[in-house]
């Protein structure tokens, strides 16, 4: 009997660990053989969930931040955790520092040159402050570390994204591909707005969440978003007033940089019309 997974087995930002039961509900109404296309996989628990609930089904998970490839850096991910072990003496969740901080650095970057790859998201759970990540080396540097290092290996997870189409391209091209199969399902889950999107492989502006409304129109689909994007309250306002269009259309625009600190800045815009 394949073991169905209700939270991906890898620490990954954004996973539905929180949904998959009501997600599972959902996917009880399309019957088996549905084709199920996952946008934005992300860890694949969308995908992995869909097929062990529909193993008749077609179900294509769009990889495009590699987590099929962290799977596979698993057996190297245990070995560099297991060192860490040896290493780290400091007390659990307590900053590791000097001397040892130095260590640790140095077992990260042997073992990145001796495989490679390094699997930066799950290393960060264990030496990263929580909710911290790093996807490169330099990160780890220039952070505080901390021992949250993980007691025991991963569980080795094989059959995690068996019978699964997988591809890895821009959700556009997905979209392209299947949008036209008959009773097509889109699973859509894009990166929040307002969140920290650093592990993701996209740089997510406004306009390109909004660009991932034009594939529900007229289909099928299971979409995530949350309260912070305020994307629900924007579409209802965007319904009730369809003859507005682009107010800022035909507007110059000029933009000021300014820092609030040496790490913070942001871009002040002002939006005006030509006089008559």
């Amino acid at each position: 009997m394949r073991k169905q997974y209700l939270s991906a087995p890898l620490p990954f930002q954004g996973q539905k660990r929180m949904f998959a039961k009501e997600y599972i509900k959902v996917l009880q109404q399309f019957p088996d053989g549905t084709t199920f296309v996952d946008l934005f996989g992300g860890s694949g628990l969308l995908s992995h969930i869909a097929k062990c609930q529909k193993p008749n089904s077609t179900v294509v998970y769009n990889d495009f931040d590699g987590f099929s490839k962290r799977l596979d850096a698993l057996p190297v991910t245990n070995a560099l955790l297991a060192e860490l072990r040896e290493i780290v003496d400091v007390p659990r969740h307590k900053p590791i520092l000097g001397e040892t901080k130095e260590r640790v650095l140095s077992c990260v970057r042997k073992y990145e040159r001796d495989y490679g790859y390094i699997d930066y998201i799950t290393l960060s759970s264990s030496v990263m402050f929580s909710m911290k990540y790093a996807t490169e080396f330099a990160d780890l540097e220039k952070e505080t570390l901390y021992n949250n290092i993980r007691t025991t290996d991963y569980p080795q997870c094989q059959d995690y994204l068996d019978g699964l189409t997988i591809t890895s391209c821009d959700y556009r091209d997905v979209f392209e591909k299947y949008k036209d199969v008959p009773d097509v399902v889109f699973l859509v889950d894009p990166p929040y707005l307002s969140t920290d999107c650093k592990t993701y492989r996209m740089y997510w502006k406004l306009s390109d969440y909004l660009d991932v409304l034009t594939v529900l129109a007229g289909h099928r689909f299971i979409y995530f978003t949350s309260n912070k994007s305020s994307i629900v309250e924007l579409c209802d306002w965007m319904g009730k007033h369809p003859e507005l269009g682009n107010p800022f259309e035909n507007c110059l625009r000029r933009e000021f940089n300014a820092h609030m600190n040496y790490s913070a800045s942001y871009t002040d815009i002002m939006l005006y019309t030509k006089a008559a």
